[in-house]
């Protein structure tokens, strides 16, 4: 497997299109290659940001864009965390970092977003099996530090099941699967950094054991990667939290 991240010019809102931006500089593109693209930079492409001097309350802003809201005391670094998307996130996937003024919220549909820069894609360079991974990052539980999350994908396989196979020694596993979309995006995450690097785009390449499809995800299949909470391993914790539900 191989990562390369891609410098690009700094962009602000109205700067440049997503488009413009991956005319410019992705220059090539091979056929069974995965592009990882920050959320942060569709967002600012897309006009997803608010000026923070526009913003009174930002506990009311964070709740207005998640789903689920923590309704106890925030924490000592001043975060909430939420559920947005079914994705556990502090702070709504709001993000404040590298840009000048602006709340830069997550995109409006990463998985519209990954579907129509994989058919550009394909276009462009004239090929079928391709990928796409709209990114984020969070911190995890009990480590410092941060890694890769998928938002949205297109044209591969997103888990690998290894649900009925034996492991090394005959036992069958009962609920193993690989996360590959998670995985995909980890490794774009890390290559393109987290500071002033302004490396929004990564090429992953030589991936043996991606499975490429050459369609959109069903939206039974987009469903089956989040897991109910009832079904989840930290369901004791979450659902112990004082949640706020957004109105439907």
């Amino acid at each position: 497997m191989k990562a390369v991240a891609i410098k690009t010019e700094r962009v602000s809102t109205g700067s440049i299109s997503l488009t413009e931006l991956l005319d410019k500089y992705l220059t090539e593109f091979k056929e069974g290659n995965v592009l990882a693209i920050t959320s942060k930079i569709v967002a600012i492409c897309e006009g997803s940001v608010v000026a923070k001097n526009t913003i009174v309350d930002k506990q009311a802003f964070v709740a207005e864009h998640a789903d689920f809201t923590q309704l106890e005391a925030h924490s000592k670094y001043g975060i909430n965390f939420t559920i947005k998307n079914n994705t556990l996130i502090p702070n709504a996937g709001i993000d404040e970092s590298n840009a000048g003024g602006f709340y830069i919220l997550w995109p409006k549909d990463s998985q519209r977003t990954a579907a129509e820069v994989r058919a550009y894609i394909k276009h462009r360079f004239g090929i079928k099996y391709c990928g796409v991974v709209i990114t984020d990052s969070t911190c995890r539980t009990m480590r410092r530090g941060v890694s890769g999350i998928a938002l949205g994908f297109s044209g591969f396989n997103p888990l690998h099941n290894y649900v009925g196979t034996p492991d090394l020694f005959g036992r069958d596993f009962k609920v193993s699967q690989a996360d590959i979309v998670g995985g995909l995006a980890g490794i774009g995450v890390f290559v393109m950094g987290e500071g002033s690097e302004s490396t929004p785009l990564a090429v992953i390449s030589e991936l043996d054991n991606v499975e490429f499809a050459d369609r959109e995800p069903t939206d039974e299949e987009l469903k089956n990667i989040a897991i109910p909470l009832e079904e989840d391993l930290f369901e004791p914790f979450l659902s112990r939290v004082k949640w706020l539900r957004k109105p439907d």
